[in-house]
C-alpha cells in the first residue's frame, strides 16, 4: 500500500514522495523508466495547491466535476507563467448535457462508457485536435460505478474509433477496495488483457489508467501507464 507523505507538507513534498514511490515500485516490477504517468487528482483541492504542484513540475491534473474543474483551470493558469502548459484529465461521471463542454475544456477523458456520450464529446471537440479518450470498464458488475461491461467493450471501441474528433487511447478501471494484493492484481490483469485483445484486433491503445493509493503496486505490476493520486500529492481535501 502507498504511504502518503505528511499531510501538512506542501504539494512539492507530496509529489517528490509519490514520484520516488512510483520509481521504486516500477523498478521492482521491471517497468521501463518513464513509462508510468502520475496524474494528480485535484478534485476539491484549492487552485493555490494545484499551482504549487505545477511549479514543482507536475503537468497532469484530474478533475471529477466540470464546473469545479473549469473554474480551477482558469485560476491556476492565471497564477502560472504564460509558458506553462498543463494537461487536464476528466475522471468523473459524465452527465449527457455536459459532454460537449467537457470535450471543449479537457485534454483527456477517462470515463467514456457508452457511444451516446462519445458522440457528444465528438461534437464538442469539432475544430480542435482530437480528444484523448479512455473507455471505463466495469469488470466487477458494480451497480454503484459507471463503466461498460466487458462483453460490450469491443463494440464500443469500434464505435469510438469511427468518431473523427476522438482518439481512443486505452482503458480505465476503478476496482472495488480490496486489501489482498493477489486479488488486486487479478482485476488489473484482466483490464490489461482486454486492452491487449483489442490491440490484437487492430486498435492502438497504449494506456491503462488504473491504480490509486490503496492498490498502487498491483496496478504498476500489471502495466498501469497512468496512476491517479490525490491526497498523497496534495494532502487532505479541504471540503
Amino acid at each position: 500500500m502507498f504511504m502518503p507523505s505528511a499531510p501538512n507538507r506542501p504539494p512539492a513534498h507530496g509529489l517528490e514522495h509519490a514520484r520516488e514511490t512510483i520509481a521504486r515500485l516500477g523498478a521492482a516490477h521491471a517497468r521501463e523508466a518513464g513509462s508510468i504517468r502520475l496524474v494528480a487528482v485535484s478534485k476539491k483541492q484549492p487552485a493555490e495547491k494545484v499551482a504549487a504542484a505545477a511549479r514543482a513540475g507536475q503537468v497532469d491534473f484530474a478533475e471529477n466535476y466540470l464546473q469545479e474543474g473549469a473554474a480551477k483551470m482558469e485560476r491556476v493558469e492565471g497564477m502560472l507563467d504564460g509558458d506553462a502548459k498543463l494537461c487536464w484529465h476528466f475522471i468523473g461521471h459524465m452527465q449527457s448535457r455536459k459532454c460537449r463542454e467537457i470535450a471543449a475544456r479537457f485534454d483527456w477523458v477517462h470515463t467514456i462508457d457508452g457511444l451516446k456520450a462519445a458522440e457528444k464529446l465528438n461534437e464538442g471537440r469539432a475544430g480542435r485536435a482530437p480528444l484523448n479518450a479512455l473507455i471505463q470498464v466495469n469488470l466487477q458488475d458494480e451497480d454503484s460505478k459507471s463503466g461498460v461491461d466487458e462483453r460490450n467493450l469491443a463494440a464500443l471501441a469500434e464505435g469510438i474509433s469511427e468518431l473523427p474528433n476522438l482518439r481512443l487511447r486505452g482503458l480505465m478501471i476503478i476496482p472495488r477496495p480490496e486489501p489482498d494484493f493477489a486479488r488486486q492484481r487479478a482485476v488489473f490483469r484482466r483490464c490489461r488483457e482486454l486492452r491487449d485483445q483489442l490491440n490484437a484486433r487492430g486498435f492502438a491503445m497504449p494506456h491503462l489508467s488504473m491504480g490509486m493509493s490503496g492498490d498502487l503496486e498491483a496496478a504498476i505490476a500489471e502495466g498501469a501507464t497512468m496512476l491517479r493520486l490525490g491526497t498523497a500529492v496534495f494532502g487532505p481535501r479541504e471540503n
